[in-house]
């Protein structure tokens, strides 16, 4: 995809399977298994997925924040696993991250003035301790909080504040491609849509590019460009966010669309898919497509063949037998 600004191509990405003789074990978990995707730029672009399918672990390593065991992260074009160091040093600046937790991304004994000066002191050292000081009241402007409270210590704040806070951090070096992994899933309802509205007006000021990890699908419909819809390290279903929820062509996405809770009861009747068998785990994965001893549609085939991804018209599916 010309206008891709990150892509991923055969990416894979393993941990060592807790277990074995005094907790030592041999068996590798693929968090992420041979996924490819484009991240377009100037788009929120929606990883979603339930808890454990390798979601947080993409994101991170499209960062190279977690080491791949094969497989590519191009950002615009180069391949950030053939970076010198300092190449890489450099790179990482138009790269950053906003974690879930707004209690633990924040050091509790740093006043937030030094949590935002810490980017310059790293990337633009010769910034003068004025210099920091006003760029840190220009940031925590930008996220609708005062200059005043750069003294304060981070127990100062609410969960939304220190989100905010967290935002302005991975703002500081005015990146191009910003991580959102389950920004907003540690926040109150309400919380959630002022730091959402506040993450889409930061993406028309600056022209940035999201790539927001959730499960929560109520928010994706509203906020995503493209959705990619992953299951145990596999990406399933990608495409364009109203085609994929008005008509998915993965069984498994439609059933992660079934499951979105609907506030208008006369709604409430709409056909949902239900799945059968037990949570697969990924230390024993079956053979042929993964999903299928779950998949109430899975035919012989599905048992035996891993189905490999295919376009149907600027969409992506993997999977034999299309729901459309």
């Amino acid at each position: 995809m010309s206008d891709a600004l990150v892509s991923v191509r055969h990416l894979t990405v393993s941990f060592r399977a807790e277990g074995g003789f005094f907790g030592r074990s041999h068996r590798r978990v693929r968090a992420v298994d041979d996924v490819s995707l484009d991240v377009e730029e100037g788009s929120i672009f929606a990883l979603v997925g339930e808890s454990g399918c390798g979601k947080t672990t993409l994101g991170r390593a499209l960062l190279r924040l977690l080491p791949p065991d094969s497989g590519e992260v191009l950002f615009r074009g180069k391949d950030l696993a053939r970076m010198a160091p300092e190449e890489l040093r450099r790179q990482r600046r138009r790269m950053q991250i906003v974690f879930q937790d707004p209690y633990a991304s924040l050091n509790p004994r740093m006043r937030i003035r030094d949590t935002l000066a810490e980017p310059f002191w790293t990337h633009e050292p010769h910034l003068s301790p004025r210099e920091v000081e006003v760029r840190g009241r220009e940031l925590l402007r930008l996220v609708g909080l005062r200059g005043e409270v750069l003294g304060h210590f981070p127990h100062q704040f609410s969960g939304g504040q220190r989100q905010r806070i967290g935002i302005a951090r991975a703002l500081a070096l005015h990146p191009e491609f910003v991580v959102c992994d389950e920004a907003v899933s540690a926040l109150d309802v309400s919380i959630q849509a002022q730091v959402l509205n506040l993450l889409v007006d930061l993406r028309e000021k600056f022209s940035l590019t999201y790539l927001f990890i959730t499960h929560n699908l109520a928010v994706v419909r509203h906020l995503a460009d493209r959705v990619g819809v992953m299951f145990l390290g596999r990406v399933m279903e990608v495409g364009p966010t109203e085609e994929l929820f008005s008509t998915p062509l993965h069984p498994y996405t439609k059933f992660l669309i079934g499951a979105v809770p609907l506030p208008d009861p006369r709604r409430r009747d709409r056909e949902r898919l239900l799945l059968q068998g037990d949570v697969l785990s990924p230390t024993d994965l079956p053979p042929g497509c993964r999903f299928a001893p779950r998949c109430p549609y899975a035919r012989d085939r599905c048992r035996e063949e891993e189905p490999r991804m295919s376009e149907r018209e600027g969409r992506k599916v993997a999977c034999h037998y299309p729901l459309a």
